[in-house]
């Protein structure tokens, strides 16, 4: 359990194996987490009835503060005032810049 308790039943997915971040996390320690995952997601679900849940993992700036990665797994409720949000850029880019976005990627695997 996050000893934060952002809402009710919020949950934390921790490997043993230490790492930073998800930079330095292995495809096997990968794997183990989110292989638990849907498991840990049903069981807060049954027990806590949310009206959805968020999975959040902050990697370095500006929001890591424990320097081991893990997984956040916040069940979400009708009145619980969290506040969780990303800008939306809807319909400001063309598919150009996609097309580099996807590139960029690419060229980087």
């Amino acid at each position: 359990m996050d000893i934060t308790q952002g809402t009710k039943g919020h949950t934390l997915i921790i490997p043993k194996k230490h790492v930073k971040n998800v930079f330095e996390l292995d495809k096997k320690t990968a794997s183990e987490i989110f292989e638990v995952i849907p498991t840990i997601a049903n069981a807060l679900k049954k027990a806590f009835n949310p009206i959805g849940l968020n999975i959040i993992s902050n990697n370095e700036q500006p929001l890591q503060s424990v320097f081991h990665f893990h997984i956040h797994l916040i069940p979400r409720y009708d009145d619980d005032e969290m506040i969780i949000s990303t800008v939306n850029n809807y319909g400001k880019f063309d598919k150009i810049y996609f097309n580099n976005l996807v590139k960029l990627i690419k060229d980087n695997l």
